[in-house]
C-alpha cells in the first residue's frame, strides 16, 4: 500500500483573509410567489425507467460530465427533466440576502479589527518612544544627581576646613558665633 503524504499548507499569519467579490453580473434569485406542483404517473410494471428521485449509475442513465452538464435525453415521465427541477427549486429556495448581510458582517468586523490592530501598533511605538525619552531623562537626572552629590561633598570639606582656620586664628569670636549660630543636626 502507498504512503501518501499530506500536502496541506498551515499557515501561522493572523493577518485577516481577503473575501472574494461578488462578479459584476450578480443577480440575486427572485422569491416565487407560489409553488407548482409536477404530477408525474408512476412507469408502468414492465418498465426500465428509474423511479428513485437520484438517477443511478449503475443503471447508466446519468452521463454528466465533470463541468455540471447533464443529458437531457433521460427525461422523466411526461416530458419533466428532474434535474432542472430539483435546481430551480433549490434556486428558488435559497435566499442570498441573509448570506449577503452575514458577509458584509464578517468584512465590516475584519476591516475593524484590522484598525485596531494598526492603532495598537501606533500606540505601542509611541509608548517605546516614550520609555527610550524617558529612560533617557533619568540617566541625566542620575548623572546630574552625583554631580551635585560630589560638589556637596566638596563643598562641605571646603567649609569644614574653612571653620577649623577660623576657630584656631579666632577662637573667641568662633565660640561667639557658634553659640549663636548652632551647626545644623544631621538626619
Amino acid at each position: 500500500m502507498p504512503i501518501t503524504q499530506s500536502r496541506y499548507q498551515v499557515t501561522t499569519s493572523s493577518l485577516p483573509r481577503a473575501m472574494p467579490g461578488k462578479s459584476p453580473h450578480y443577480t440575486p434569485a427572485a422569491k416565487p410567489v407560489s409553488y407548482t406542483r409536477v404530477a408525474i404517473s408512476p412507469p408502468s410494471a414492465g418498465s426500465s425507467v428509474n423511479t428513485s428521485a437520484v438517477p443511478s449509475l449503475i443503471s447508466g442513465s446519468y452521463t454528466g460530465s465533470a463541468s455540471g452538464d447533464h443529458d437531457n435525453s433521460d427525461v422523466g415521465a411526461h416530458g419533466v427533466d428532474l434535474i432542472d427541477m430539483m435546481s430551480n427549486r433549490l434556486g428558488n429556495v435559497i435566499d442570498p440576502l441573509p448570506l449577503d448581510r452575514s458577509l458584509a458582517r464578517q468584512a465590516q468586523a475584519s476591516g475593524e479589527l484590522n484598525a485596531k490592530q494598526r492603532e495598537l501598533q501606533d500606540l505601542q511605538a509611541l509608548a517605546q518612544r516614550r520609555l527610550k525619552g524617558t529612560r533617557a531623562n533619568l540617566a541625566d537626572g542620575m548623572k546630574a544627581a552625583k554631580e551635585v552629590r560630589r560638589d556637596l561633598e566638596w563643598t562641605q570639606k571646603r567649609v569644614s576646613s574653612l571653620n577649623a582656620k577660623a576657630a584656631k586664628k579666632h577662637p573667641t569670636a568662633y565660640k561667639t558665633a557658634s553659640a549663636r549660630y548652632p551647626a545644623p543636626i544631621d538626619c
